[in-house]
């Protein structure tokens, strides 16, 4: 039997090794992390599963919000409901009488029910909340793909122009928008303060309005960038012949777009919107640790910058790396939940 030849692999060895070093290691040192308590300073302690249980944990409130009769008649409801959700219904309105359903049964078990640390659980609302303002960026990024697909004279300067954002560095991006959203000499404010006295509101100092300014300044910063070269290509592909046999047949813009141009890049919306969740999960820290230290009160702290804030600031490295696995799961499922969703709606 004849010997392999080595050179290949001495090929591969640099790719494998640091693959092996710098990503294949980390995952799995973050794994045993995850079941440790460890700040740097003394050697990792073995805890188990405490750092997910201080995370998701749950303790019993000592006066529940409504009487214990009540809560077990709604949950038990809730049981029936979705037992004839699953029996009878099929498709999107089972889908979405069970998103309702589970709500429901969630508000209620909180009833009786508090988290151990409720932090955490803000923060997963804050970057839910953040991911909000992934649907109104998709659309943007198609509304401006559809424009700059047309003949139009200097279409492809306007294209530059609206890619540009997207090239420029994170954090002048961010120091820029700081500067806009100032209560008191910042550009929006200013131009409110000429049609109302008394000025706009403390955007990046108000709990109320910090998460909107993040969503604001991330539409206008991805609107005009990879996604929408991305649909440009997907309208480019769109056969020229379809919106004519549709325009034969009296069908307006608005109607072509709804029956041709739609189902024909549902394979790039799909695309778009898992990668979307991906980096919106991911995201969230150097927008907050430039403008606003993820503040105010944590307003727009997200799980990424709750990770860095135990990790890198208390030193809770088991806590951090169990709040890395959470987050991990929480993108797998969603992940893999949008694509069974989006697999059959995608026109091909």
């Amino acid at each position: 039997m004849r010997n392999k030849p080595l050179t290949p692999w001495l090929f591969l060895a640099p790719s494998v090794l640091g693959f092996a070093a710098f990503t294949l290691f980390p995952i799995v040192f973050s794994l045993a992390l995850a079941f440790c308590a460890w700040d740097l300073f003394r050697p990792p302690r073995w805890v188990g599963w405490d750092n997910f249980q201080q995370l998701l944990g749950f303790t019993v409130r000592e006066a529940p919000s409504i009487p214990p009769g009540l809560g077990m008649t709604l949950l038990a409801g809730c049981l029936v409901l979705a037992a004839g959700v699953i029996l009878r219904l099929r498709g999107g309105a089972r889908l979405g009488l069970a998103v309702g359903i589970a709500a429901v049964a969630i508000f209620v078990l909180l009833q009786f029910l508090e988290p151990v640390n409720e932090r955490f659980w803000y923060y997963t609302g804050n970057t839910f909340y953040l991911l909000l303002g992934l649907p109104l960026s998709m659309a943007c990024s198609l509304g401006l793909a559809v424009l700059l697909n047309q003949t139009i004279p200097g279409r492809n300067l306007f294209r530059l122009a609206f890619f540009l954002p997207s090239i420029v560095g994170g954090v002048g991006i961010y120091l820029l928008w700081k500067w806009i959203f100032n209560t008191d000499y910042g550009l929006i404010n200013s131009v409110i303060s000429l049609v109302h006295p008394a000025g706009g509101p403390a955007w990046l100092e108000s709990r109320a309005w910090a998460k909107n300014a993040l969503i604001i300044m991330n539409i206008w910063a991805t609107a005009g960038g990879a996604n929408m070269v991305l649909y440009l290509a997907a309208l480019q592909n769109v056969d020229p012949q379809l919106h004519e046999a549709a325009c034969l047949d009296g069908a307006g813009k608005w109607h072509q777009f709804l029956a041709i141009t739609w189902p024909m890049v549902s394979p790039t919306t799909a695309f778009i919107l898992i990668m979307g969740i991906i980096g919106g999960f991911q995201g969230g820290f150097d927008a907050a640790y430039v403008m606003t230290r993820g503040g105010p009160a944590g307003a727009t702290t997200t799980l990424s910058y709750f990770i860095y804030e135990n990790g890198f600031r208390y030193f809770y490295m088991g806590r951090a790396a169990a709040a890395s696995w959470i987050l991990f799961v929480m993108v797998l499922g969603l992940s893999l939940l949008n694509w069974k969703w989006m697999s059959s709606r995608i026109t091909y």
